[in-house]
Protein backbone atom coordinates (compact mmCIF):
# COMPACT_ATOMS: atom_id res chain seq x y z
CA UNK A 1 0.00 0.00 0.00
CA UNK A 2 2.62 2.25 1.02
CA UNK A 3 4.03 1.71 -2.30
CA UNK A 4 1.39 2.57 -4.37
CA UNK A 5 0.68 5.85 -2.34
CA UNK A 6 4.40 7.00 -3.27
CA UNK A 7 3.72 5.95 -6.70
CA UNK A 8 1.06 8.09 -6.72
CA UNK A 9 2.42 11.23 -5.49
CA UNK A 10 5.40 10.98 -7.44
CA UNK A 11 2.86 11.07 -10.64
CA UNK A 12 0.83 13.61 -8.60
CA UNK A 13 4.27 15.78 -8.50
CA UNK A 14 5.44 15.07 -12.36
CA UNK A 15 2.19 16.29 -13.66
CA UNK A 16 0.28 18.90 -11.17
CA UNK A 17 1.05 21.25 -13.96
CA UNK A 18 -1.53 19.71 -15.94
CA UNK A 19 -4.09 19.20 -13.48
CA UNK A 20 -3.85 22.49 -12.64
CA UNK A 21 -4.32 23.95 -16.25
CA UNK A 22 -6.77 20.94 -16.82
CA UNK A 23 -8.78 23.19 -13.56
CA UNK A 24 -8.04 26.93 -14.78
CA UNK A 25 -9.72 25.63 -18.49
CA UNK A 26 -12.69 23.90 -16.83
CA UNK A 27 -13.28 27.15 -14.81
CA UNK A 28 -12.92 29.66 -17.70
CA UNK A 29 -15.44 27.89 -19.78
CA UNK A 30 -17.93 27.72 -16.64
CA UNK A 31 -17.27 30.94 -16.16
CA UNK A 32 -17.70 31.83 -19.90
CA UNK A 33 -20.27 29.92 -20.45
CA UNK A 34 -22.11 31.30 -17.46
CA UNK A 35 -21.78 34.94 -18.70
CA UNK A 36 -22.97 34.09 -22.31
CA UNK A 37 -26.06 32.18 -20.87
CA UNK A 38 -26.96 35.95 -18.56
CA UNK A 39 -26.31 37.71 -21.58
CA UNK A 40 -28.70 35.70 -23.79
CA UNK A 41 -31.60 36.18 -21.37
CA UNK A 42 -30.89 39.42 -20.60
CA UNK A 43 -31.31 40.53 -24.66
CA UNK A 44 -33.62 37.66 -25.30
CA UNK A 45 -31.39 36.15 -27.80
CA UNK A 46 -30.76 32.56 -28.33
CA UNK A 47 -29.17 32.59 -31.67
CA UNK A 48 -27.20 28.98 -30.91
CA UNK A 49 -30.81 27.33 -30.85
CA UNK A 50 -32.84 26.72 -34.08
CA UNK A 51 -36.61 26.72 -34.38
CA UNK A 52 -38.55 25.21 -36.70
CA UNK A 53 -41.59 27.23 -37.13
CA UNK A 54 -44.65 26.89 -39.27
CA UNK A 55 -46.53 29.36 -41.02
CA UNK A 56 -50.31 29.08 -42.36
CA UNK A 57 -52.82 31.16 -42.92
CA UNK A 58 -56.18 29.83 -41.11
CA UNK A 59 -60.13 31.27 -41.99
CA UNK A 60 -57.74 34.98 -42.28
CA UNK A 61 -55.76 34.36 -39.38
CA UNK A 62 -51.86 33.99 -39.35
CA UNK A 63 -51.00 31.17 -37.15
CA UNK A 64 -47.60 30.68 -35.99
CA UNK A 65 -46.82 26.78 -34.39
CA UNK A 66 -43.38 25.62 -33.20
CA UNK A 67 -42.68 22.04 -34.89
CA UNK A 68 -39.87 21.90 -32.77
CA UNK A 69 -36.48 23.62 -31.56
CA UNK A 70 -32.45 22.60 -31.40
CA UNK A 71 -29.54 23.39 -31.10
CA UNK A 72 -27.45 24.87 -34.24
CA UNK A 73 -24.91 22.51 -33.67
CA UNK A 74 -27.53 18.96 -33.38
CA UNK A 75 -28.95 20.25 -36.82
CA UNK A 76 -25.84 21.16 -38.77
CA UNK A 77 -23.89 18.73 -37.23
CA UNK A 78 -20.44 20.67 -37.77
CA UNK A 79 -19.19 23.00 -35.08
CA UNK A 80 -18.08 25.60 -38.07
CA UNK A 81 -21.02 25.22 -39.79
CA UNK A 82 -22.81 25.86 -36.55
CA UNK A 83 -20.97 29.08 -35.91
CA UNK A 84 -21.61 29.99 -39.53
CA UNK A 85 -25.28 29.97 -39.07
CA UNK A 86 -25.14 32.24 -35.74
CA UNK A 87 -22.21 34.65 -37.06
CA UNK A 88 -24.74 35.45 -40.09
CA UNK A 89 -27.99 35.82 -37.60
CA UNK A 90 -26.24 38.85 -35.89
CA UNK A 91 -26.02 40.08 -39.49
CA UNK A 92 -29.65 40.68 -40.52
CA UNK A 93 -31.70 43.66 -40.37
CA UNK A 94 -35.61 44.42 -39.80
CA UNK A 95 -35.25 45.32 -43.28
CA UNK A 96 -34.27 41.97 -44.46
CA UNK A 97 -34.25 38.99 -41.40
CA UNK A 98 -32.84 36.39 -44.31
CA UNK A 99 -29.43 35.03 -43.45
CA UNK A 100 -26.72 36.48 -45.13
CA UNK A 101 -24.98 33.35 -45.88
CA UNK A 102 -22.73 32.76 -49.00
CA UNK A 103 -24.72 31.45 -52.48
CA UNK A 104 -22.80 29.12 -53.25
CA UNK A 105 -22.99 27.42 -50.04
CA UNK A 106 -26.57 28.10 -49.24
CA UNK A 107 -27.94 24.71 -50.25
CA UNK A 108 -25.58 22.17 -47.71
CA UNK A 109 -26.81 25.07 -44.66
CA UNK A 110 -30.80 24.52 -46.00
CA UNK A 111 -30.16 20.87 -46.85
CA UNK A 112 -29.36 20.04 -43.14
CA UNK A 113 -32.20 21.57 -41.93
CA UNK A 114 -34.60 19.66 -45.05
CA UNK A 115 -33.36 16.76 -43.21
CA UNK A 116 -34.12 17.33 -39.82
CA UNK A 117 -37.73 17.98 -41.25
CA UNK A 118 -37.96 15.19 -42.97
CA UNK A 119 -36.95 13.08 -40.03
CA UNK A 120 -39.79 14.13 -38.30
CA UNK A 121 -42.55 12.92 -40.58
CA UNK A 122 -40.57 9.90 -41.55
CA UNK A 123 -43.69 8.00 -40.93
CA UNK A 124 -45.67 9.55 -43.20
CA UNK A 125 -43.00 9.09 -46.23
CA UNK A 126 -42.89 5.06 -45.07
CA UNK A 127 -46.52 5.16 -45.17
CA UNK A 128 -46.62 6.46 -48.53
CA UNK A 129 -43.99 3.58 -49.62
CA UNK A 130 -46.59 1.11 -48.17
CA UNK A 131 -49.23 1.98 -50.34
CA UNK A 132 -51.17 3.12 -46.78
CA UNK A 133 -53.20 6.14 -47.25
CA UNK A 134 -51.40 9.36 -46.56
CA UNK A 135 -51.53 13.24 -47.38
CA UNK A 136 -49.01 15.16 -48.70
CA UNK A 137 -47.91 18.51 -49.32
CA UNK A 138 -45.10 20.97 -50.56
CA UNK A 139 -43.94 23.29 -48.52
CA UNK A 140 -41.03 25.75 -48.36
CA UNK A 141 -38.06 25.89 -45.57
CA UNK A 142 -35.91 29.17 -45.34
CA UNK A 143 -33.45 30.65 -42.49
CA UNK A 144 -34.14 33.66 -40.80
CA UNK A 145 -33.48 35.57 -37.82
CA UNK A 146 -36.21 38.52 -37.13
CA UNK A 147 -34.74 41.66 -35.68
CA UNK A 148 -37.65 43.70 -35.39
CA UNK A 149 -38.13 45.22 -31.76
CA UNK A 150 -41.66 43.82 -31.98
CA UNK A 151 -39.89 39.84 -31.70
CA UNK A 152 -40.03 38.48 -28.31
CA UNK A 153 -37.03 36.71 -28.50
CA UNK A 154 -34.26 36.37 -31.07
CA UNK A 155 -33.55 33.16 -32.60
CA UNK A 156 -32.03 31.19 -36.02
CA UNK A 157 -35.77 30.52 -37.65
CA UNK A 158 -36.49 27.65 -40.28
CA UNK A 159 -39.61 28.85 -41.43
CA UNK A 160 -41.76 26.70 -42.90
CA UNK A 161 -44.76 27.72 -45.09
CA UNK A 162 -46.53 25.75 -47.77
CA UNK A 163 -45.48 26.30 -50.70
CA UNK A 164 -48.50 27.32 -52.68
CA UNK A 165 -48.85 29.55 -49.80
CA UNK A 166 -46.06 31.30 -50.18
CA UNK A 167 -46.71 31.36 -54.18
CA UNK A 168 -49.29 33.31 -53.75
CA UNK A 169 -49.28 35.24 -50.42
CA UNK A 170 -52.10 37.28 -49.77
CA UNK A 171 -52.44 41.58 -50.82
CA UNK A 172 -54.28 41.88 -47.49
CA UNK A 173 -52.87 41.91 -43.94
CA UNK A 174 -54.48 39.11 -42.13
CA UNK A 175 -55.59 38.86 -38.44
CA UNK A 176 -52.87 37.90 -35.79
CA UNK A 177 -53.50 35.89 -32.55
CA UNK A 178 -50.64 38.35 -30.89
CA UNK A 179 -49.60 42.04 -31.88
CA UNK A 180 -46.14 40.93 -32.21
CA UNK A 181 -46.75 38.31 -34.99
CA UNK A 182 -47.35 41.42 -36.99
CA UNK A 183 -43.68 41.09 -37.82
CA UNK A 184 -44.09 37.63 -38.96
CA UNK A 185 -46.15 38.63 -41.47
CA UNK A 186 -44.01 41.34 -43.16
CA UNK A 187 -40.95 38.78 -42.99
CA UNK A 188 -43.60 36.72 -45.16
CA UNK A 189 -44.26 39.47 -47.41
CA UNK A 190 -40.25 39.54 -47.80
CA UNK A 191 -39.98 36.06 -48.44
CA UNK A 192 -42.61 35.87 -51.25
CA UNK A 193 -40.75 38.45 -53.04
CA UNK A 194 -37.23 36.69 -52.42
CA UNK A 195 -38.53 33.48 -53.25
CA UNK A 196 -38.76 34.63 -57.14
CA UNK A 197 -35.52 36.77 -56.87
CA UNK A 198 -33.37 34.78 -54.50
CA UNK A 199 -34.27 31.32 -55.23
CA UNK A 200 -30.93 29.60 -54.04
CA UNK A 201 -32.42 30.95 -50.16
CA UNK A 202 -34.88 28.46 -50.44
CA UNK A 203 -35.33 24.56 -50.70
CA UNK A 204 -38.80 22.64 -51.38
CA UNK A 205 -39.85 19.62 -49.29
CA UNK A 206 -42.79 17.36 -49.26
CA UNK A 207 -43.94 16.18 -45.98
CA UNK A 208 -46.19 13.66 -45.20
CA UNK A 209 -48.69 12.79 -42.62
CA UNK A 210 -51.12 9.77 -42.39
CA UNK A 211 -54.74 10.90 -43.60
Amino acid sequence: MRELFELFFEYLNEHWIKFVMAGLFMGAGWFFGKRRARREWRTREFLGRLNFSLNTLDEGVLKIRTLSEKSCEDVFLNQVAAESVTASAKLTTPENPTLPLEKDEYWFYLNSVLNELSEQFAEGLLRRDMSLPVKSEEYVICLTSESAGEMRTRKVRAMVVRKSLLANLPHEKPKFEAESHSTRWTTLTLLSELYQKEPWKFLTVELCMPS
